[in-house]
């Protein structure tokens, strides 16, 4: 299977991929960017930046934030920083997110002089093999892991092969990677939400580390995720096009019973002060997202009562709803207190493959509303546009680092595969 692999990395031709996969690759990397520039406003980016400058010291300028580090440490603190807002993409069989590793990883590795369609050739690879290995790595322990466990080994074999490892050398990155990769175990964030979040950062981290050790000849076990019948249709389908996007930035979860109740909303025409209590039926995860009063921005994250309450109370739910004053706001406290959850077995049947959620919420007057079982926007049933995804980054990058230069990054990632790829990377470093 790792020959089949490396034939894969080997042949894959930016200029021979569909095209709605190559779309679809720059509407991710755009999208990434913009949850990135955002996230720098975090405390979690500002530690994170902070310690790789002191402790992974370095020539290489770091994403979205001033300061230089190494090549792990900046792949630390770039994936980090685009989780601390939870608003990039994702794939659903997975539970997990491919990108938010991927791009600081290969930002890290890409060599001088590097193409546009090199880089997001490697790019697509990525995706490839980290849905794959998602796959994989769930199959071989009872254990949820976060992304990080997975990427660690996506983003060595992509990475280092954008780098220019031999097949011997990728081989032992490969292993490096997965035998040191974060396996993390995700349902502890969900139950008490902290900094560490989905452990891409340190996945990131721990694959562009297994590159430069195999570069200097250390060795690693075998990959065993490597293994099995999910890489049989490698190069055939195209998992890059099957990415869902986040109209939120709040964990993928929770977005149903928003859906739900925004819905309600918007075709019964009731204030938030007039609502007394609301009702979530929806899967048993999100049921897991049980912080009903926030007090730091991870905790609104990874909330379902929260990002109701709020997109019900100011109709917007965006990076900077989620942090801040705006998690005391005493109408969204109490409409978060007014919310009650349970799980259904047909939305667990359904469950990962699709999240859904349906609401009743309650009026004082002892009106009652019901809404439909609802999904997710922007699932790869029904995907976000290009035009959709270019508005939500300007929403998220415009306010860090400014219009004019959100659309020069938005005319580059448009143009990369004409230029070379520091064309780019130099619009995302200070």
């Amino acid at each position: 299977m790792t020959t089949q692999i490396f034939d894969f990395l080997d042949g894959l031709n930016w200029a021979d991929l569909p095209e709605r996969t190559r779309e679809r690759a720059k509407t991710s990397l755009l999208d990434l960017i913009g949850v990135g520039f955002s996230g720098r406003s975090t405390e979690l980016s500002g530690i994170i930046c902070t310690h790789a400058k002191q402790s992974f010291g370095g020539p290489k300028p770091l994403l979205f934030a001033p300061g230089q580090a190494s090549a792990p440490g900046v792949a630390l603190a770039g994936g980090m920083t685009i989780d601390a807002i939870d608003a990039h993409d994702g794939w659903n069989p997975a539970k997990g997110h491919v990108g938010c590793a991927l791009l600081p990883a290969l930002y890290a590795l890409t060599p001088e002089g590097t193409s546009g369609e090199a880089f997001l050739s490697a790019f697509v690879a990525g995706y490839e093999l980290g849905c794959r290995l998602s796959v994989s790595l769930h199959d071989t322990v009872s254990d949820y892991h976060t992304s990080g466990a997975w990427m660690a080994v996506a983003t060595a074999l992509a990475g280092g092969h954008l780098a220019g490892l031999p097949r011997d050398a990728l081989a032992h990155a490969a292993g490096i990677a997965e035998y040191h990769g974060p396996r993390s175990q995700m349902m502890r964030c969900i139950d008490h939400p902290t900094m560490v979040k989905d452990g891409s950062g340190w996945g990131a981290m721990a694959g562009v580390s297994a590159v430069e050790l195999a570069r200097l000849g250390f060795t690693g076990a075998p990959a065993l995720t490597l293994t099995g019948e999910g890489w049989k249709d490698l190069g055939q389908k195209w998992h890059m096009d099957d990415q869902y996007y986040k109209n939120y930035p709040v964990c993928r979860w929770a977005q149903p019973p928003v859906e739900a109740c925004l819905t309600l909303q918007r075709t019964y025409g009731f204030a938030a002060t007039d609502i007394a209590s609301i009702h979530i039926t929806t899967f048993h995860e999100s049921t897991r997202l049980a912080t009903f009063a926030p007090q730091t921005t991870e905790e609104a994250q990874y909330s379902t009562a929260f990002p109701v309450a709020l997109a019900l109370a100011h109709g917007k739910l965006g990076p900077s709803e989620v942090q801040g004053d705006m998690l005391f706001d005493p109408e969204v406290q109490r409409l978060a207190a007014a919310l009650l959850m349970n799980e259904d077995d047909h939305a667990n049947a359904l469950f990962p493959q699709r999240r859904i959620a349906r609401a009743t919420i309650t009026l004082a007057d002892g009106t009652i509303h019901e809404s439909d079982w609802h999904d997710a926007v922007w699932d790869p049933l029904a995907p976000a546009t290009a035009s959709e995804i270019e508005a939500k980054f300007r929403d998220y990058a415009a306010p860090a680092i400014g219009t004019e230069r959100a659309e020069r990054i938005i005319a580059a990632v448009e143009n990369l595969p004409n230029t070379p790829a520091e064309a780019l990377f130099t619009l995302l470093t200070e």
